[in-house]
Formats: C-alpha cells, structure tokens, sequence
C-alpha cells in the first residue's frame, strides 16, 4: 500500500515546509485513487490516524498546529481514495475513538507491523510522522515520550534510528529557538525598544520611528529620491518588526 508514501508528499510537508522538511518521495504517482469500502482499522490510513489520535493527546491537549496537522492530514489521506467524503467521516470517527485510550495501542501498531512487515523504510517514515506530531507544539513531554517509544518498539524500529529521529527533532527546534531567540533582539533594537518595554512606551516608540521614516514625510523635505527609496525600505523593516514583536507579546 502507498497511502502513507502520498501522505508524506502532501500533509507532513504542507506545515513542516515552514519548519522541519522530511523526505519527497517525487517518483510516487497521485493520478490513482483507491475505492476502498472496508474497516479502515485494517488498512494503514485508517491505522496511522489511530495512532495520531494516540500521540496527540498524550500530553493531555491538543494545540492549534496539531488540530491543523491532523485536519490536512485527514483530507490529504481520503483525496487519494475514490469515495473521498465517505473515507475523510471515517478517519475523523476513528480519531475520536482512538483518542480516548491508550489500552489499545499496541493492538493497532501489530495490525501496522503485520501490514509493513517487509517495509521497515516505511515504518521508520510512520515514526518520523508520530514524532513530527508529538513535537509540533515545540514541546516533547515524558508522555510522548512514552507513547512514542512504545509505538516504535511495537513496530519493531531499531533503537539507534528511534532515537536519531528524536535527536534531529530536538536539534531542530532548538537551533529555531536560537534563531527566533536572534531574530527578536534584531526586532527590538530596529524598534530602539527593549524587551522590558511595557506594551505602551513599544507603541509609542514605533510611531515616532514611522513618523520619522514615512517616505511621504521625507519627500515633502525635499529629500532626493534616493534617500526616499532608503526611507521606504527602513519604513517595511520598522513595520515587519514590530508585527513580528506584537505576535510574540500576543498584542
């Protein structure tokens, strides 16, 4: 079965392209759709839901960006099938059960296991996605942890490449949380702000900044074209800051 393989060139790749970038697979053809009118917890997409169900609430919540994943994830899934709508009703019905307990999660990744036994690529591609899920909030908690460790050895992923997924996770994020760490400061300092700034002298700040680098402003001094040009360019870069600035203080 290829369903995961078409998973993977749509869904993983639509939010991880902002951020972390699996694997393309570009040689995988999209022109043919599966009829498929069977229990969906005995094929792989129907599978792969539950054990997203199993991860995204293993931490006890389920943030914005998961519910985003899981809702493309859903749609990206039952597009390659002929009866899309039907399947698409299905997989969100199996997510709902599935999310309600862990008991069974070792039944589903057997069912998996016996599916992909002779595809280990395949599995260890299933990993990366559960991990993907579970680090998505930027936060990967003792019970993820947990889950996804008993996921892979249901699955019967190798230790070394179970744990060189997490290590590229956590280096990933990190190094992210270095750069918007960087980015940040750069933000404040075009802003001539700090970051102890209370909300009101950061407004007051960046007005005078845009009054004093509005190209309008600079044109009516009679300033040559040039300097306007370099006023328009510090104006979007004075604006572009503080957007970012605001997001980060939720203002």
């Amino acid at each position: 079965m290829k369903i995961l393989f078409l998973l993977i060139v749509g869904v993983v790749l639509y939010f991880i392209a902002r951020n972390y970038k699996t694997e393309k697979f570009e040689n995988i053809k999209l022109d043919i759709k599966e009829n498929f009118n069977g229990d969906l917890m005995n094929h792989e997409a129907g599978l792969l839901i539950a054990l997203m169900a199993k991860v995204a609430k293993a931490d006890g919540s389920v943030c914005e960006l998961e519910a985003q994943m899981l809702k493309h994830t859903f749609s990206d899934i039952s597009r390659h099938f002929e009866n899309a709508e039907e399947i698409r009703e299905k997989l969100k019905d199996i997510y709902k059960k599935e999310k309600e307990s862990f008991d069974n999660t070792i039944v589903i990744c057997e069912k998996l296991y016996k599916i992909t036994k002779h595809d280990y690529p395949k599995r260890v591609k299933i990993m990366e996605y559960l991990l993907n899920l579970a680090f998505i909030d930027k936060e990967f908690s003792q019970t993820e942890l947990m889950i996804t460790e008993d996921i892979a050895n249901a699955l019967k992923i190798k230790r070394p490449d179970f744990e060189n997924l997490i290590n590229t996770f956590e280096n990933f994020y990190r190094e992210q949380k270095n750069s918007q760490a960087v980015t940040i400061e750069k933000a404040y300092e075009i802003l001539e702000s700090n970051s102890s700034d209370d909300n009101n002298v950061l407004k007051k700040n960046y007005r005078t900044l845009v009054k004093k680098h509005h190209p309008d402003i600079i044109s009516g001094q009679g300033a040559s074209q040039n300097i306007i040009d370099e006023a328009t360019r510090k104006l979007q870069e004075i604006n572009e800051a503080y957007e970012f600035v605001k997001k980060e203080r939720n203002i």
